[in-house]
């Protein structure tokens, strides 16, 4: 018994001083949010300028990784990761120094800029240190770990801006930066390509190779479609909620404030059932039940009167997020090859990036012209549909090769 405990702790080190960095750094993500919506608030007292906060994300993920993948496949992820975070740590501690807003939005591109090379690339550094078979559990506890941080950022924030300034407040979420970095110090290396100079070919021909992919891996990259429209679709209702619970259902600030942390409580309890049960529930379940209750989550809150019928919408979507995200990593990881998620991560992830600016504006530009609660059902009535398909795809008993976890098939 002592010795197989020795081989558990043996097999998982390594994971578990990955969880950790990222873990930190995910944590900082959340106390960071709280506190610079509260600083540029505090410089500007205007609301448009803190919703301008929103769209610096996608900005940068569109101008950004469809390049970036041709770098995070051919350097060295775990350098990338620590370089980016130390770049965000550095670009915190800058931003209580300013007083421009237009200083501290040109910070707050780069700094999502840096979150565009870090996010595919721990993806792609996930894939080669966590073996095949381990990487469903793996991403269980890192749902589990997210959704905490989603409750526990927040929290955290919030009793700190009590106590202390939100330049503070960031100043701290800087250092925490620096001690994932630091963590992620003893992780290995892996061998990577080396090229000696990137051209416009380089680029050019790694889209041509994505495309190529994606005719020779037809049903890898509807699956992956289909995920990325629901994900475009959530955001875009997400971006509405707080006009939908406040305007339409006429809730007070603090019963948004929650039932936002009603949602994390569902999440944390369905990261800890999934990182519980992670190994008798299989990648396809994961997948198309957990896409389908959360759009069933979608369609209680959009046809909601009250809050208690919002309050179940929104356990339901926290609590299946985790089995949606957990599965859908899982099958990414295990079906697009290891040498060029950064790509195949990269060019999605821009496609993705421009439907979410478009369909954020939209959503927004149809509640000003019809009802908007007629545009959140309509949203969430798509949601519901193509999460049906995604069901039906996932479940096709033909195409089980594709969620096996213990040994990798040819993809095709």
């Amino acid at each position: 018994m002592q010795q197989s405990w020795k081989a558990i702790i043996g097999k998982w080190k390594l994971p578990l001083f990955l969880l950790a960095g990222v873990g930190i750094s995910r944590l900082g993500n959340f106390i960071y949010l709280i506190a610079i919506n509260v600083l540029i608030l505090q410089l500007t007292h205007s609301a448009a300028a803190v919703a301008g906060l929103w769209i610096m994300g996608p900005l940068a993920s569109l101008l950004t990784k469809f390049w970036a993948g041709t770098l995070i496949d051919r350097l060295n992820q775990k350098k990338i990761m620590m370089l980016t975070v130390l770049i965000r740590a550095c670009l915190m501690a800058l931003i209580p120094l300013m007083s421009s807003i237009t200083a501290i939005y040109v910070c707050l591109f780069l700094l999502s800029v840096a979150k565009a090379f870090f996010d595919p690339a721990s993806v792609t550094y996930i894939t080669k240190l966590i073996p095949r078979e381990d990487r469903k559990a793996y991403n269980s506890y890192a749902s589990l770990i997210m959704s905490g941080a989603f409750v526990v950022g927040p929290a955290i924030a919030g009793a700190l801006l009590v106590m202390i300034s939100a330049g503070a407040v960031i100043w701290l979420t800087a250092v925490s930066f620096i001690v994932s970095a630091g963590i992620m110090v003893f992780l290995p290396n892996y061998t990577v390509e080396r090229t000696s100079a990137f051209h416009f070919e380089t680029f050019k021909n790694d889209w041509k190779t994505v495309y190529q992919f994606s005719k020779n891996a037809p049903y890898i990259i509807m699956i992956v479609g289909l995920v990325y429209m629901l994900m475009v679709l959530s955001i875009g209702m997400d971006a509405q909620e707080v006009v939908f619970i406040q305007s339409t259902l006429g809730l007070s600030e603090s019963d948004y404030g929650l039932l936002v942390s009603i949602t994390g409580v569902g999440s944390i309890a369905g990261a800890f059932i999934l990182s519980a049960l992670s190994k008798k529930l299989s990648l396809r379940f994961l997948i198309g039940m957990g896409f389908l209750f959360t759009a069933i989550g979608y369609l209680i809150y959009a046809f909601s009167f009250s809050f208690w019928s919002v309050a179940v919408g929104f356990i339901i979507i926290g609590f299946f997020n985790s089995f949606s995200n957990s599965g859908f990593m899982t099958f990414f990881q295990n079906n697009v090859p290891g040498d060029m998620i950064g790509r195949v991560y990269g060019v999605f992830g821009t496609v993705q990036s421009l439907f979410q600016i478009v369909f954020i504006l939209l959503i927004g530009f149809t509640g000003d012209v019809i009802p908007l609660r007629y545009t959140i059902i309509s949203a969430s009535l798509l949601t519901f549909i193509i999460s049906l398909v995604l069901v039906v795809m996932v479940m096709n008993s033909s195409k089980k090769t594709y969620y096996m976890e213990a040994s990798r098939q040819v993809n095709g």
